[in-house]
């Protein structure tokens, strides 16, 4: 299959992630947690989410969120197989991103319009990605390969293309406002707003603050 000259993020898509800003990654571990933990995360300002393919589960979750919540803008994580690009796409998933940039997945998920941004690190990377029609491109892992610094460098040759960027992995409060104040950056992406054991613990209340926290912070800067 030839390069893919669309987009691979639907234009509705884009928007919803820009405008929120934050996407809350989640590890669920048990279905009973799923409509508490989405209702915590909205009555904090977060309406997107990524839920991590990690988990027996994940997509039970995915099915009661979309059934209870439908305004959640519905997005899952580690996609590693075609086939998991096909579990999804049946349960109605708004959109998709993965830690690496494999074509298949890529182009599979275009075949099903899916909304989907390949995790990318290196120049490599991001060119398989443009071939493959990709303009939303995930960072990853962003802070332990050099933050905003290395983006910014690596990115200098593609700058005409207007590609923009989801960095996850190492984003937290502390450094937020680096990435925020980027225009390369769509949103970030972060478990810190609902880390695994907050959700274990039924921690709702602190979810909730920690989710309006990057609210308030994204609220400033637009």
């Amino acid at each position: 299959m030839g390069p893919i000259p669309q987009q691979a993020m639907t234009p509705e898509i884009i928007q919803k992630i820009d405008d929120t800003g934050i996407i809350a990654v989640l590890i669920v571990d048990h279905l009973k947690h799923a409509i508490p933990l989405a209702e915590a995360l909205l009555k904090g300002g977060i309406d997107s989410i990524e839920l991590t393919l990690r988990t027996p589960a994940a997509i039970d979750a995915a099915k009661a969120i979309k059934k209870e919540l439908p305004e959640i803008n519905l997005g899952f994580g580690t996609l590693i197989s075609v086939d998991q690009v096909k579990a999804i796409v049946d349960i109605g998933a708004d959109f998709a991103v993965s830690p690496g940039c494999n074509p298949r997945i890529v182009q599979e998920a275009y075949k099903r319009n899916l909304s989907f941004a390949p995790g990318i690190m290196t120049p490599s990377d991001i060119e398989i990605a443009v071939e493959n029609g990709c303009r939303i491109l995930k960072y990853f892992p962003a802070e332990t390969s050099g933050g905003m610094p290395h983006l910014e460098s690596m990115v200098a040759p593609y700058k005409y293309l207007g590609l923009k960027f989801i960095p996850l992995g190492g984003c937290n409060m502390k450094n937020a406002e680096t990435y925020l104040s980027s225009p390369l950056i769509t949103a970030i992406g972060g478990s810190w707003v609902a880390k695994q054991n907050l959700i274990l613990d039924e921690n709702w209340d602190q979810i909730t603050k920690n989710a309006r926290e990057i609210r308030n912070l994204i609220t400033k800067l637009k």
